[in-house]
C-alpha cells in the first residue's frame, strides 16, 4: 500500500516488514521460480558435503524482499533505484525482518526524492543484507 511520501523527512522510519520463516519449501519454490537450481539452496546432502550443516536461502530471494518492502511502502512506480549488499547468509528458518530508514530528501531530474536505507535481518537482528532505495515522493 503507497503511503503519502511527501511526509517523510530524513530520519523517518518506513513500515517494517516481517515474514514467515524460510522453509525448505520457500527454497524450492523459489528455485522453480527463478530458475536457480544451485543445490546448495536445495539439497541437504550436497550443503553437507560442501561442509555446511544445511542448505541456506538464495541471496536473491532476499533481495527480493528487500524490493517488496520498498514497493510495498512506496509503490512499484516510485522507485528510482535499489542496492543491495550481501553480509550474510540466511538460514532456513530465519525469519526474514525488514526495515528502513530515511537517510535523505533531495531533488532530481525534476522530482523531490527520498533516499532510505534498508535492511534484511533474521529474528536475532543478524543483518543479512544491507542497502539503499532511493524513491519518488510524487
Amino acid at each position: 500500500m503507497q503511503s503519502n511520501l511527501d511526509q517523510f523527512k530524513a530520519g523517518d522510519a518506513i513500515a517494517a516488514l516481517t515474514l514467515a520463516p524460510i522453509s525448505r519449501t520457500t527454497l524450492a519454490l523459489y528455485a522453480g521460480a527463478s530458475g536457480d537450481h544451485n543445490p546448495m539452496h536445495i539439497d541437504i546432502d550436497f550443503a553437507r558435503k560442501a561442509g555446511l550443516d544445511d542448505v541456506f536461502a538464495h541471496g536473491m530471494l532476499s533481495c527480493g524482499y528487500v524490493g517488496r518492502l520498498v514497493t510495498d511502502w512506496a509503490g512499484p512506480d516510485r522507485l528510482r533505484a535499489l542496492s543491495v549488499r550481501f553480509t550474510g547468509i540466511t538460514h532456513v528458518h530465519d525469519q526474514p525482518h525488514l526495515s528502513g530508514k530515511v537517510i535523505e530528501r533531495f531533488e532530481q531530474d525534476g522530482e523531490t526524492r527520498l533516499r532510505v536505507e534498508v535492511a534484511c535481518a533474521n529474528q536475532k537482528g543478524e543483518v543479512k543484507i544491507s542497502g539503499e532505495a532511493v524513491v519518488a515522493v510524487a
